[in-house]
């Protein structure tokens, strides 16, 4: 299966929806993907929140690497959100219609969340940088009141950046077909529906993709050299284990956030094809948000001991009851 190639109507504007053939093609397979998809989401939101109400609820865990975390599950469950509805009800319809204003919506959601994800994990990775560097000053370099600015930072780049860029790659005159063969409005499918020259285009959404996403990385790159470098330097074995299981998670998490994120987007155009441009966006879109609460959770002992608390708490505040 191809993208289609621009029929004899090729400069007819397309003002109403677009069609996302997405998995069209798996004809005798789409309630088993919806079923298997819903429970993917539903398991995502559960863990997530999950993880939201027991760092709300535990004041052991109210301190800089949960507070980040607890911005990091609400970011996966909007992130995820303005892909996986939309994709459930397409797989029990045949008109897999959109409206270009529900296709920019879309990626104006996805592309903030995803931008501000990568600069979050930034910030995890400098907070874990400061605790195992420079742990005497960590309460203090790591106070409230910076916690809230490498957020409100994070979000704030996220939004910019990404309203800029969205806004014009739907400034632009979208003609001839209008059939999109992915299952959202992802940024490379969205801007082959232009029927101008997109080669500048492109190259600013290169441009973009290195500076906001890849400067991130080396910000995480180079706190986990630091961070190796100092773990190393133990004296025991099992100071090293207990400083290297603070990071792991976090560790994961970049590893699969950015691992299909940079494929995704940096990868040369010619290896691209729909059908794997579409796998490749399940991992990122579908997959990588319900792994990340099994992996603070079944890896993390004080995010275990708080769940084993507040499951006690709620059992005996219920036997009191009767």
């Amino acid at each position: 299966m191809t993208y289609s190639e621009r029929k004899p109507n090729e400069n007819q504007t397309i003002s109403d929806v677009f069609i996302l053939v997405g998995f069209s093609y798996l004809t005798r397979l789409q309630i088993l993907l919806f079923l298997v998809f819903l429970v993917i989401y539903l398991v995502t939101l559960v863990g997530n929140l999950l993880i939201i109400l027991l760092i709300k609820l535990n004041p052991s865990l109210h301190t800089p690497m949960y507070f980040f975390l607890l911005n990091l599950s609400f970011l996966e469950i909007c992130y995820t959100s303005s892909v996986v509805p939309q994709l459930l009800a397409h797989l029990l319809v045949e008109q897999k219609t959109l409206s270009i204003a529900g296709c920019a919506a879309q990626m104006y959601i996805f592309t903030i969340m995803g931008l501000t994800e990568c600069c979050l994990l930034a910030a995890m990775a400098y907070d874990r940088y400061i605790a195992i560097c420079n742990p005497l000053h960590y309460r203090t370099i790591m106070s409230g009141q910076v916690c809230a600015q490498l957020v409100g930072a994070s979000w704030t780049i996220g939004i910019l950046v990404e309203v800029v860029q969205t806004t014009w790659i739907f400034s632009l005159p979208f003609c001839g077909s209008n059939r999109i063969h992915h299952f959202f409005c992802d940024i490379p499918p969205v801007i082959k529906m232009a029927c101008t020259d997109t080669s500048k285009n492109q190259i600013v959404v290169l441009a973009l993709s290195v500076l906001f996403i890849m400067s991130p990385f080396l910000l995480i790159i180079l706190s986990y050299i630091c961070i190796i470098s100092t773990i190393l330097k133990l004296p025991s074995a099992e100071g090293r284990c207990k400083a290297f299981s603070t990071c792991s998670s976090h560790l994961m998490v970049v590893t699969l956030f950015y691992g299909t994120a940079l494929f995704t987007y940096l990868r040369p155009k010619s290896i691209s094809t729909p059908e794997g441009d579409q796998m490749i966006s399940l991992m990122y879109t579908v997959v990588t948000p319900v792994l990340n609460p099994i992996i603070y959770t079944l890896r993390n002992k004080e995010v275990k001991g708080a769940f084993r608390r507040t499951i006690g708490k709620s059992i005996s505040s219920h036997n009191q009851r009767n």
